[in-house]
């Protein structure tokens, strides 16, 4: 009794467990349809709760929401609810204009739920492995078949559309909110029956199957015969005047992808009644290709009797065991038969061997590995519409060019540049294969119209918003972004690739000479320098290529990619052509930034401008390059670009018209010839395929373009036999890959002469009005050095001299003004005398702070052309550290700044000096070679390039940044050669001295005079240094130079007793001397010699007459030591 009690509990538990989801909710279901209605005589009578029923089932299909496997979905197909219920109510209400009613607008709601697309592919990956393993989609695809065969049936889609018009016709102002739902569903529910896929076209099956192979005709007629395609164009063209049509240009857009993506633009374009007439050509040509390459290999008569063919491997072996001879001992004979047993023959019984290679033959029988299938594409599909179909989509798409494109692209891009909510990630994919689709049409047609009387239907107005900067910008930067992702988002990149290719093509078109419109030409002009100066248009060219991987991309992308190539180097050549002078680029953004902290890094993004200031510094930098048509042929040259071009042209078989073949031939020979990179084809495997192409020679149409590759692919082998007899080991390289420049020992590419080319570029200087710089690898001195020797090497000493002069003048002016200043403050007290003498005393604040800028004057126009616009003495001055006061002047104006120091000046004077007695030693090179063009750096806001989009606000704060730290870092050049040493002073005993003999002469010279040695003219006494004014300066332990007693006046003109005494005081500069054999790089030295020559700025004029006023002035000039000269030993 208890087993029985413990039995019947154990059932009851388990049919508790078994009852499944689809049990619950089918009874429901079912009761609930049954409830809708039915048809009595013929005719569909509704029931009395019919409004509860339609809201109930659209309950329960929200119970499909948590559910993977759809129960409610299937329940709902197999009850046939849609065809048996819903459409009969529907064509009952607003079929007969109940256009209002609720029935009706309950059944396009549900039916719109039924019929949304699924999207397999995301709901497979989101599927449960062990819950869900038996869940299959086919079920739930073939009743969206079934549902858009039943929606097409007449009067269905007239009732759809007659819901949408009360709400359309009323005023903007009096719409509800519920009016934008209904019309938005109907709209969802044409959207919804354009993504079913109809089955593909298949001659085998049945009536009801082969009907299912034609819906999309049958929509595309549908919607033109209820004027719902006339609707579609209205709310495109108005996007900006009614908030209703605003708001469904997503949704619009999605309809007009599908229906456009299941055709090609080339074929909508032409002669629809042509049509069928060469499609019947185009399948004649393919069927007779067929048969004769059937033909071409077909057995014989004979063959009925048979084939036996004996094939010997390596002869040689058998040949070397023949002349073995017999002296040789048995083991050796029985090493030579085992060598030789590899030489027996292999048996062929296909009469195909006769002529064909053995090989081949042999692979026949060789298992062949499964290769993955490739993708063809991804983004389109091929649907089979009719003539009339056809011809609709054709009439749909002229009134769409000519209508609605400006105005429906730019309402899209401005909600997208607004973020609205509505715009989803695949609206950016849809908007960019549309506009490619509908710029493909539009320039097929207009290749095709018939010009009348100078005027065009197809002007192009009609398309002139693709020329817009922000449409290229959001075009490329999407293009970005989809290259930036993980994993790559390689359809949106197909798009974007096919967009720039029909926007180069509009330009090309622009750029023509049939048009005559010289606004058309220079915008044209304008947009093709824009393209090259950004940049990224050539970077994604070849990006595209080298990124192409067999399997992970679809053909239809690499189609696109070669094509984008193949107009970009075009256009490109062209370019180059018109435009013989070079034209700099940007090269790239560099984005630089100091953070404080943890700051954000440069993956975060564009930081608040607001907060820049307390957070980081950002500065944004772009490198300008110099572009050459050239340069970027070289950069084409490229292993990967190889590998993507080979595999492109290994599907000759498969192309259907010599444009595919002109393109791969063209972007070869770019590599082969111009760039000489013909070593890349260097490969066993590129080799074997030009044989197969060659062995097909004759079954290859007679186009130009497949001559062209029969020429250009023995071209190749030429080389490669001539380079293989050159270099043997060439046979062995050719079974690798030659990456990473690899293939230039073997091309006949040769690399540039750098050297020559600097040469060039430096020996005319003088009309030359850019900037040059010393070559990196020198010191200060060997820069100035460098400098001074190339201004005399090209015959301007004179110049030279000129610097000196101006050096001697500022230190004159300057040490004038700190004399008078630190003199006047001193008191006077006739018994103090100084030890040490006042000229090495540093000079106080005020008397720097009095220094004022030295404009430098041109005394002639040589010297006013020369400081504009000679390289060399510029380099002189920047290396001096003189500044401009314009710099886009036409006259540049040179100043020599106040916050140089005198005793640096002298440092520099007497640095120019030495190097014009004794040039630089540069190891028997001219000192043009040691120059260099500058490179160009400019600091640009992101807003004026095309690239970009942000736009920053006004540089002020930035730049009194920049200017206070350029002030605050100053660096003297002339500290090298200033240092504290002791030697410099020599024994101290003999200064001492000195010193008391010199105080003895000044005492004797005062008692003669009747004046205090230290009283000044004015009567004012010396001051006794005190403190750290009595330290001596390490930049100030040289000689000053004598002052004229006069007020030093700042006009310095031709009458100037001093110009004039440094015009006689110049010395002549000594011809360079070449050396028989290299020296090493001049060094600067301190010698303590006790006797060193000292730098005599005055003339001998003026010494002479110094000597008679004053016979002492010469002791008050002590002999000093250290000074900066050339070592003998180096000289």
């Amino acid at each position: 009794m208890d087993d029985d009690v413990i039995s019947l509990h154990s059932d009851q538990s388990d049919n508790q467990e078994h009852v499944s989801r689809r049990d619950i909710l089918e009874s429901v279901v079912r009761h609930v349809v049954d409830a809708l209605g039915g048809c009595e005589g013929g005719v569909y009578r509704m029931g009395d709760e019919v409004n509860g029923c339609l809201r109930d089932l659209k309950k329960l299909w929200r119970k499909d929401d948590t559910d993977d496997e759809r129960t409610v979905a299937r329940i709902f197909w197999e009850t046939r609810v849609l065809p048996n219920d819903l459409i009969p109510i529907l064509l009952a209400t607003a079929g007969k204009g109940q256009v209002e009613d609720k029935r009706a607008i309950a059944c396009a709601d549900l039916v719109t739920a039924m019929t949304w697309p699924i999207d397999v592919a995301s709901e497979l990956r989101e599927l449960d492995e062990e819950l869900d393993k038996g869940t299959d989609y086919t079920q739930l695809m073939l009743s969206h078949l079934n549902y858009k065969a039943v929606l097409l049936k007449p009067g269905v889609m007239q009732a759809l559309f007659g819901i949408m018009l009360p709400p359309l016709s009323k005023p903007a102002k009096e719409r509800q909110e519920r009016d934008g739902q209904i019309v938005n569903v109907v709209l969802h529910l044409i959207r919804n029956l354009a993504f079913i896929k109809d089955l593909p076209p298949n001659m085998h099956l049945s009536a009801d199957q082969a009907e299912y192979s034609s819906l999309q005709t049958k929509l595309v007629k549908a919607l033109s015969e209820t004027h719902t395609l006339d609707l579609l164009l209205t709310i495109a063209a108005n996007n900006d005047q009614d908030p209703l049509f605003n708001a469904s240009n997503t949704l619009v857009l999605e309809i007009f992808y599908l229906l456009f993506r299941g055709i090609k633009p080339t074929a909508l374009a032409i002669d629809q009644t042509k049509q069928p007439a060469q499609n019947l050509q185009r399948l004649l040509a393919a069927e007779d290709k067929k048969k004769r390459d059937i033909a071409r290999n077909a057995s014989s008569r004979h063959s009925r009797f048979g084939t036996t063919i004996a094939v010997r491997l390596n002869t040689n072996k058998k040949a070397q065991v023949d002349r073995g001879g017999d002296n040789a001992g048995s083991s050796a004979t029985a090493d030579a038969s085992e060598r030789g047993s590899s030489s027996r023959p292999l048996v062929l019984h296909r009469q195909a061997a006769i002529t064909q290679e053995s090989g081949n033959i042999l692979d026949i029988s060789k298992h062949q590995k499964a290769r993955k299938a490739n993708k063809v594409d991804e983004l389109t599909r091929d649907d089979n519409l009719s003539y009339e179909a056809r011809l609709v989509l054709q009439g749909f798409a002229k009134e769409f060019v000519e209508s609605c494109f400006n105005p429906f692209l730019s309402s899209l891009l401005k909600d997208i540049k607004s973020e609205r909510p509505k715009i989803t990630e695949k609206d950016h994919l849809r908007l960019s294969y549309t506009t490619k689709w509908l710029l493909e049409f539009f320039l097929d047609l207009r290749s095709k119209e018939n010009v009348i009387g100078g005027h065009r239907r197809w002007n192009l107005g009609l398309v002139a918003g693709v020329t817009d900067r922000s449409w290229i910008i959001w075009v490329l930067r999407r293009m970005r972004e989809a290259m930036e992702e993980k994993p790559k988002m390689w359809n949106e990149l197909q798009a974007g690739i096919e967009c720039l290719t029909q926007l180069l093509l509009l330009i090309d078109n622009m750029a023509s000479s049939v048009i005559s419109d010289p606004e058309l030409n220079e915008a044209a002009q304008l947009l093709q320098q824009q393209l090259i100066y950004n940049g990224d248009v050539l970077d994604i060219a070849l990006e595209s290529l080298r990124s192409y991987k067999e399997g992970t991309q679809s053909l239809t992308y690499l189609n696109s990619s070669v094509y984008l190539a193949y107009e970009l180097l075009r256009m490109l050549e062209r370019w180059g052509k018109e435009n013989s002078s070079a034209m700099y680029v940007r090269k790239k953004a560099i984005r630089k930034k100091k953070a404080q902290g943890n700051g954000p890094s440069e993956e975060d993004g564009v930081p608040n401008i607001e907060d820049e200031g307390d957070t980081e510094e950002e500065e944004d930098i772009i490198h300008e390059t110099m572009f050459t048509f050239e340069a970027f042929e070289m950069k084409f040259a490229h292993s990967e670009i190889t590998r993507t071009l080979l595999f492109y042209l290994s599907r000759y078989k498969e192309f259907d018209s010599p444009e595919l073949m002109k393109r791969a031939v063209n972007l070869i020979h770019r590599q082969v010839v111009k760039a000489k990179a013909e070593a890349l084809y260097f490969n066993v495997s590129t080799l074997q395929l030009f044989k197969s192409i060659l062995d097909d020679q004759r079954s290859l149409p007679k186009d130009t373009s497949y001559k062209d590759l029969v020429q250009l692919i023995t071209f190749i082998s030429r080389k490669f036999f001539k380079a293989v007899k050159e270099e043997p080991f060439l046979m062995i390289e050719a079974w690798y890959p030659m990456n990473r420049g690899h293939w230039k020992q073997y091309s006949s590419w040769e690399p540039e002469q750098k050297a020559n080319r600097t040469r060039e570029s430096a020996e005319d200087s003088g009309g030359f009005s850019g900037e040059v710089q010393v070559k990196k690898g020198y010191s200060w001195s060997e820069q100035i050095g460098i400098a001074v020797a190339a201004l005399i090497e090209d015959g301007k000493s004179e110049l030279v001299e000129w610097v000196k002069d101006i050096l001697v003048l500022v230190i004159r002016q300057r040490q004038q003004i700190i004399h008078e200043t630190d003199q006047n403050d001193r008191d006077g007290d006739a018994d103090e005398i100084e030890d040490v003498p006042r000229k090495n005393a540093a000079p106080s604040k005020e008397a720097l702070s009095k220094l004022t800028d030295y404009e430098i004057p041109y005394i002639n126009d040589k010297h006013a052309e020369a400081a504009t616009k000679d390289a060399r003495l510029k380099l002189v001055f920047r290396l001096l550290e003189f500044t401009i006061v314009a710099e886009d002047a036409e006259e540049l104006q040179w100043v020599v700044p106040a916050s140089i120091a005198p005793s640096v000046l002298r440092e520099r004077l007497h640095v120019v000096d030495q190097f014009l007695k004794n040039p630089i030693d540069l190891e028997g090179k001219k000192a043009s070679e040691m120059l260099s063009k500058k490179t160009r750096r400019r600091h640009r806001r992101r807003s004026p390039s095309l690239g970009s989009d942000v736009e920053l606000p006004d540089d002020e704060p930035r730049r009194r940044k920049k200017e206070k730290k350029r002030k605050e870092e100053k660096t003297y050049k002339s500290a090298q050669f200033i240092g504290e040493s002791d030697e410099e002073y020599g024994d101290m005993e003999a200064f001492l001295e000195r010193e008391k003999a010199l105080r003895e002469k000044t005492a004797r010279a005062a008692a003669e005079s009747g004046k205090i040695a230290t009283m000044r003219a004015t009567g004012t006494k010396k001051r006794r240094k005190k403190g750290k004014d009595a330290a001596l300066s390490s930049a100030e332990e040289h000689d000053l130079i004598p002052v004229s007693p006069k007020v030093f006046s700042d006009d310095s003109n031709s009458d100037d007793e001093i110009i004039k005494s440094l015009r006689r005081s110049r010395s002549p500069s000594p011809p360079l001397k070449a050396t028989a054999r290299p020296k090493p790089k001049p060094r600067l030295l301190r010698k303590p010699k006790p006797a060193a020559e000292t730098i005599n700025i005055s003339s001998d004029s003026e010494q002479q007459a110094q000597a008679r006023e004053s016979p002492t002035s010469a002791v008050l000039r002590p002999a000093r030591k250290g000074r900066v000269v050339l070592s003998d030993d180096e000289v």
